[in-house]
C-alpha cells in the first residue's frame, strides 16, 4: 500500500492516538456496501502466502461518543481473534460480539497478525468503553497492525430508514 494511503489515518490522528505507525502487510476489505446496517459487516483480511495463519480484528470508535467530547474513547464495537487467513472475520473467535453504532460515528477497523492460535487472552475486555487497542495488541503479543480501515458514518437527515 503506498504511503499516501496512510494519510487519512495520520490526518485523523488515529496513528499516534489509537495505533502505532505501521507498514501495511495485508488488505482489509469491508462489505456492507455504502450503507451501514445493524448487522455485523462482512470483513475479510487478505495477506500473502508467507504471512501467519491467524489474525485479530479490532473495530473501535476512536472518539466516542463524539469528536468534541471523546469521554468514552475508545469504544469497542467488535473484537475477534483466531481468524483463519482469508476467512471472513465472523468465522473467528469473538471476544466481544459486534454492536452497531447507532449514532454518527467514526470507526477504525484494524487487523493484527497472530503468531499462532491465541490460547490465552490477557485481560479479556469486559466493557466496551475506554478500551485501548494498542494496549490489547501489546499485552497479547500481536504487534503492530497489518492493515487498518477508517470511515465516518452519519445518519441521513431525511427518510424513514433507521440504518
Amino acid at each position: 500500500m503506498p504511503r499516501a494511503a496512510l494519510n487519512p489515518l495520520v490526518v485523523g490522528k488515529l496513528i499516534g492516538d489509537v495505533l502505532d505507525m505501521f507498514v501495511p502487510a495485508a488488505e482489509l476489505a469491508i462489505g456492507n456496501g455504502c450503507e451501514i446496517k445493524p448487522e455485523k459487516p462482512r470483513l475479510r483480511i487478505g495477506g500473502s502466502t508467507g504471512s501467519p495463519n491467524y489474525d485479530t480484528l479490532l473495530m473501535v470508535d476512536p472518539d466516542a461518543p463524539s469528536r468534541s467530547a471523546p469521554t468514552l474513547r475508545e469504544w469497542l464495537h467488535w473484537l475477534v481473534i483466531d481468524i483463519s487467513k482469508g476467512s471472513d472475520a465472523s468465522e473467528g473467535r469473538e471476544l466481544m460480539p459486534y454492536i452497531y453504532g447507532a449514532s454518527a460515528t467514526d470507526q477504525l477497523s484494524s487487523a493484527f497478525r497472530q503468531h499462532g492460535l491465541m490460547e490465552t487472552v490477557k485481560r479479556r475486555p469486559v466493557e466496551r468503553s475506554l478500551f485501548n487497542a494498542g494496549q490489547f495488541a501489546s499485552e497479547n503479543d500481536v504487534g503492530l497492525p497489518a492493515a487498518a480501515l477508517y470511515f465516518n458514518s452519519q445518519k441521513q437527515a431525511s427518510g424513514n430508514k433507521k440504518h
